[in-house]
């Protein structure tokens, strides 16, 4: 049995050296495959980097009323921190948002003496509040909107926060899916490249293949040697797929964490290395065993 196996590794091997040129054009379009679909992982971890930096940054703000009583204040934010979806609740009063303003804006001398004139403080008191769950700010926001302290609020600053947080994922989504359709494409064009490919070799093998028809050589035998050679294909693309891909993601990481609220792209591929390394290496063996597999089925049956 150990002799059968040595001799059909052999034998796919012989059958990949012998049609070198067929064989570097399969790995070239099996490499790009493979490129595209690393790409398009490391694509999602950015978009899901970047969208849980934003719903971490959004809050729902509640301005008050110039003239309303800090004491009411009070007791909105007594009944906010009742609430389970609430995890944080901060004050903000009139003076701290007024002295917080003037800070931010210490480099414009004419929006201070503008300020300074005023005979009132026009800032307004605040409740920033923080979720436990992103999901859970449209709750808040109809609890605002429908408590009996309703009248001494100004506005709650959620819906337009919402929507832009609404508006990415939708994108990211669109995006993904675009990338599920764009994958599946490729892997169909390398399983037509690959079937050809070996199409094209057992073409070339077929009097060898007669003959061993003609000794009695089982079906399996006559296979094993073009799975390999598919096999072959898949380790050989998977390697240099990452290969190229290293490089890559090392020298893009700074440039996309430079304007992307991300944490070090490069470390999370390297943190992932052989995560990657092991789905690589599955899906090109895959695509290759299996394109292999119908080529030779589909000759035999012939």
């Amino acid at each position: 049995m150990w002799l059968t196996f040595r001799r059909i590794i052999k034998s796919g091997l012989k059958s990949f050296l012998r049609n070198g040129w067929l064989s570097a054009a399969t790995i070239s379009v099996m490499v790009l495959t493979l490129i595209v679909i690393t790409s398009l992982l490391m694509i999602n971890v950015v978009a899901d980097g970047v969208l849980t930096n934003l719903q971490k940054k959004i809050d729902v703000s509640v301005y008050f009323k110039i003239e309303a009583n800090e004491e009411d204040i009070l007791i909105v934010e007594s009944q906010l921190e009742k609430l389970n979806e609430v995890e944080k609740v901060e004050y903000i009063s009139r003076d701290e948002a007024l002295a917080k303003f003037k800070q931010k804006h210490k480099d414009n001398p004419y929006l201070i003496q503008s300020l300074q004139e005023l005979e009132e403080n026009p800032m307004e008191a605040s409740l920033n509040i923080k979720a436990r769950d992103p999901s859970q700010y449209e709750a808040i926001a109809g609890f605002l909107e429908g408590i009996s302290y309703n009248n001494i609020i100004d506005k709650v600053d959620y819906r337009k926060n919402k929507e832009v947080i609404d508006k990415l994922s939708n994108i990211i989504n669109n995006v993904r899916m675009i990338g599920i359709v764009l994958s599946g494409i490729l892997v169909l064009i390398v399983i037509l490249v690959t079937f050809n490919a070996i199409r094209l070799a057992i073409y070339s093998a077929r009097e060898e293949i007669k003959i061993m028809r003609l000794v009695g050589a089982n079906n399996w035998f006559i296979q094993g040697p073009f799975i390999i050679e598919g096999i072959l294909y898949g380790i050989i693309s998977s390697l240099l797929a990452l290969g190229i891909l290293y490089p890559v993601f090392y020298f893009i990481s700074p440039k996309l964490s430079s304007f992307l609220p991300i944490e070090d792209f490069f470390n999370y591929f390297q943190a992932n290395f052989w995560a990657f390394l092991v789905l690589l290496l599955g899906m090109g063996i895959i695509l290759g065993a299996f394109s292999s597999f119908i080529a030779i089925r589909k000759y035999l049956k012939a």
